[in-house]
């Protein structure tokens, strides 16, 4: 059921990943907060038919990458292990595409090291840099605590239903985040919201895509990203009829967004980074 042939060591966690290698540029795929690589199959695989090598791989402590005994889910471990990967595989400036989470920690990435990344795509996630509202800083404290309470059994199918809109996407999700123990996925979610760091007058780096679902209502993304995108001079891409999860509730869609992205930037540059198979 997943199958990522390759692994990394790192520092309290194993990381496993995946490599399709190819010609064209290189796309480092980032997943969201309780689920694994398997929510961009159906853009991996289409990217790959198209020449680009395509990275996947799972965070610490989801899918099948581990995390010691006694070591916690941290943002910055985290992120540290996304530069581990670009750096064990030598991608040359790649494209990081993160959903959710993923997309928190591919921003926080640019923003550190801007000159080790050629692109970003940022799907169904907040603006780290953004300014928030009085309520949304007290809503985006108070989520963890909230999530505390819900018992374990009704975690994963109160989180999928939140999270998808279509039959197959909140099955998806469910069964995903079924996976992961309680404890874990609440210092998961106080992980991103610790990548939440307001700096007015931050500017993306490098090309920047938005995408988000039209009936995404996970935290502030339908007000934030919209926001962002002013800021930012760009088009925010809105993937009708899919929620948080537009890579399972819009496959199709998503994947034709992502694709016309980096095929503009592609004829507008001449190529971001090196994609050679290694």
């Amino acid at each position: 059921m997943i199958n990522l042939g390759r692994a990394l060591e790192r520092a309290g966690s194993k990381l496993h990943y995946e490599d399709s290698g190819g010609e064209r540029w290189p796309i480092v795929f980032t997943h969201g907060a309780g689920m694994d690589h398997r929510m961009f199959d159906a853009q991996a695989t289409a990217l790959h038919a198209a020449g680009y090598r395509v990275v996947r791989w799972d965070l610490r402590g989801h899918g099948v990458s581990t995390l010691a005994p006694g070591v916690r889910f941290d943002a910055t471990a985290a992120m540290d292990d996304l530069a581990a990967l670009l750096d064990h595989l030598a991608l040359d400036r790649p494209v990081l595409v993160g959903h959710s989470l993923g997309g928190n920690i591919s921003q926080a990435l640019v923003r550190r090291l801007p000159g080790r990344v050629g692109a970003l795509i940022v799907v169904g996630s907040t603006w780290n840099a953004g300014p928030l509202t009085r309520l949304e800083r007290f809503l985006l404290g108070l989520a963890a605590p909230s999530l505390a309470l819900i018992p374990a059994s009704r975690l994963p199918g109160l989180m999928a239903r939140a999270s998808a809109v279509t039959p197959v996407g909140i099955a998806e999700a469910e069964a995903t985040f079924g996976r992961m123990p309680k404890a874990l996925f609440l210092d998961v979610w106080r992980a991103t919201a610790s990548l939440v760091a307001p700096e007015p007058g931050y500017r993306t780096p490098v090309p920047l895509g938005l995408i988000r679902g039209g009936r995404d209502r996970t935290g502030n993304i339908a007000t934030a990203m919209p926001r962002w995108a002013v800021a930012e001079g760009t088009t925010e891409r809105v993937i009708p009829d899919a929620g948080h999860l537009v890579t399972l509730d819009a496959p199709d869609t998503t994947t034709h967004t992502i694709r016309a992205l980096l095929d503009g930037w592609e004829r507008d540059t001449g190529g971001i980074g090196g994609g050679s198979t290694r």
